[in-house]
């Protein structure tokens, strides 16, 4: 589970009504690592369908750093939220290049979308 410094604003972008299609448009930021969708693969990330309720760091295909691998994390929406909004914090030594998302809006709308995608 997150640490206390990004619980908070975990439980407060998990707690809100995200839009998926704001969502969408979020997700192209994260789109240069990683893939959603019928045909997505891994690439600089694991692929992102069917994230919600998935055991980090099982996405077939994928090199996972040790941390990640054996971080005994869920994705569930508020696991998801904190490692959003500060990766490093919730999974140190992660390989993900990506400092974390401040706007708990926008959190809510990724993780809108992320739930759409199968």
């Amino acid at each position: 589970m997150a640490p206390a410094s990004s619980a908070a604003p975990a439980a407060a972008a998990a707690a809100r009504i995200g839009n998926p299609k704001a969502g969408e448009i979020a997700f192209r930021t994260c789109a240069s690592c990683h893939q959603v969708g019928k045909y997505a693969q891994p690439g600089y990330g694991p692929q992102l369908n069917a994230i919600v309720g998935r055991k980090a760091g099982t996405s077939a295909g994928f090199r996972y750093s040790e941390a990640m691998k054996r971080s005994g994390l869920v994705w569930t929406d508020a696991n998801l939220a904190a490692f959003l909004h500060a990766p490093h914090d919730v999974v140190p030594g992660t390989s993900m290049r990506f400092r974390g998302i401040g706007d708990d809006q926008e959190v809510a709308d990724l993780l809108a979308y992320l739930r759409s995608v199968r």
